[in-house]
């Protein structure tokens, strides 16, 4: 009974297929025995068992990470080193389970007919010519002082393996270049110009990557002169036909009671009102249009602060649908081009941080701070000064309201100004906080036990002490610029 060619013609289209009983071409271990008289016929048959591994092959799944058959290797080798066809046929049945199936010994398999030919491929193998196999067999086995020692064998290599090799030892020759121990990294990094009596507190995170002390006093400088670059114009409501101070005050103190109930960070606020006195200071804005550059300027700074920012439908929710979500998409596109797409406002927040360090972070003290910070986003006559200016201030006052002690030197070179620098922007916030409520949204925030009832505090301290500061609080706000 000749062997049952009708397995080698038909091709498997599934890998289910294999194990399924129907229509299978299985040989069982009896009827192979009955095939051994034809075994050398056998010898013939991985040509065809090529054409069911290929078929197979082409049909069935790769893996995600593209991994690679034994026929698309034998295929690449073929068309590089010239490999006999018949070889390629012996290693890509094997993954298909044909010979085994038909239980061939290997003293009748192909690789034992075709022997001869696979003797002369391993001779071609070990050749140390430029080919491509022993290009790549000597780069693999050899170390790379061989590399170096072995210059004739490089010569003879292909420019791509030269330039590669010559990138490898510019690599090994920069890493032990700028190895450096430890402790000169860290005397390095901490070298700082430090006044009498000033604590490094940076030192003591050097241990800790998230902290980046090797980097906190550059980080700081560039942001001192990026609030320069970010800073509004002070005097830009002469140019607004429509608008006032007051007017901006309102807008202010609403976005505030938004900011609230979304729950967003503080970083997200003060960019928000960059934005508005950034835009402001450029566009001229009707009156009617005045909440949409604030919608606008809270959804921008959201979506830059936030991790998770709300949905412009939320927005043109809080705005009690006075605008769709088509303008104030717009609105985000014309303040984006207005403002050069420039975000990299410093907030003061990052400062009052700095500053907190310097106060061994005090939570009530840092809590008061927030309060008369924000108090700068208000109050118009804040606008004279910048972000760090006015974090310095807040932590100044508040220690004093808490009675924390003096403004030492510690605290005066983290926070880069001193007492007769912090007095101006002092002084107005106690006026701001000796004058009766004005912005009823901002109070009502931090008066709740979350906020330490800062509101209700600070106010106190103000109206005890602010006729002790020669401070007077009988000219109106509008006027006190």
């Amino acid at each position: 009974m000749p062997p049952n060619r009708a397995g080698s013609r038909r091709a498997v289209t599934n890998e289910n297929d294999e194990n399924s009983a129907v229509g299978t071409t299985r040989l069982t271990r009896s009827k192979s025995a009955a095939f051994s008289e034809d075994s050398a016929v056998g010898a013939k048959k991985p040509l065809q068992s090529k054409k069911v591994a290929v078929n197979t092959q082409q049909v069935r799944k790769r893996s995600a990470l593209g991994d690679v058959s034994n026929v698309t290797k034998g295929e690449i080798v073929e068309g590089k080193k010239n490999l006999g066809k018949a070889g390629l046929a012996s290693k890509a049945a094997q993954p298909t389970g044909v010979q085994k199936n038909q239980n061939l010994s290997r003293t009748n398999s192909s690789r034992s007919a075709l022997s001869t030919k696979d003797t002369n491929k391993k001779a071609e193998v070990k050749r140390t010519g430029s080919g491509v196999l022993a290009g790549k067999r000597k780069t693999s086995s050899t170390s790379s002082t061989m590399i170096k020692e072995e210059t004739p064998a490089e010569d003879e290599q292909p420019s791509r393996k030269k330039i590669h090799i010559e990138q490898q030892r510019v690599t090994v020759e920069e890493t032990q270049e700028y190895m450096v121990e430890p402790e000169v990294a860290e005397k390095k990094s901490i070298k700082q110009a430090f006044a009498d009596g000033v604590e490094d507190l940076d030192r003591e995170d050097m241990d800790d990557p998230l902290m980046v002390a090797e980097y906190v006093v550059d980080i700081f400088n560039y942001l001192k002169e990026l609030e320069i670059a970010t800073r509004p114009n002070a005097d830009y409501m002469e140019h607004q036909e429509d608008l006032e101070w007051k007017m901006r005050g309102i807008l202010v103190d609403w976005l505030i009671e938004v900011h609230t109930r979304f729950h967003l960070l503080p970083e997200t606020l003060f960019l928000a009102v960059n934005i508005i006195d950034r835009f402001l200071s450029t566009k001229v804005v009707q009156l009617d249009r005045l909440q949409l550059v604030g919608v606008t300027a809270m959804f921008i700074a959201s979506k830059y602060e936030e991790v998770l920012s709300p949905h412009v439908a939320n927005f043109r929710h809080v705005a009690d649908d006075g605008f769709t979500e088509a303008e104030i998409l717009s609105a985000e596109r014309y303040v984006l081009t207005a403002l050069n797409y420039d975000l990299s406002y410093p907030n003061p927040m990052n400062f009052l941080r700095r500053i907190s360090k310097a106060d061994n972070y005090d939570i009530q003290t840092r809590t008061l701070g927030k309060y008369l910070m924000e108090i700068s986003l208000l109050d118009h006559r804040f606008m004279d000064y910048l972000p760090s200016h006015i974090a310095a201030a807040a932590m100044y006052l508040a220690r004093k309201i808490l009675e924390r002690g003096e403004w030492d030197v510690t605290l005066s070179h983290y926070a880069g100004y001193d007492e007769e620098e912090i007095e101006p922007v002092f002084r107005l916030m106690v006026d701001y906080l000796a004058r009766p409520v004005t912005h009823e949204a901002f109070f009502k925030k931090y008066a709740s036990k979350k906020f330490l009832k800062a509101s209700i505090l600070t106010r106190q301290w103000a109206k005890k002490n602010a006729a002790d500061l020669d401070i007077d609080v009988s000219v109106p706000l509008d006027a006190a610029r």
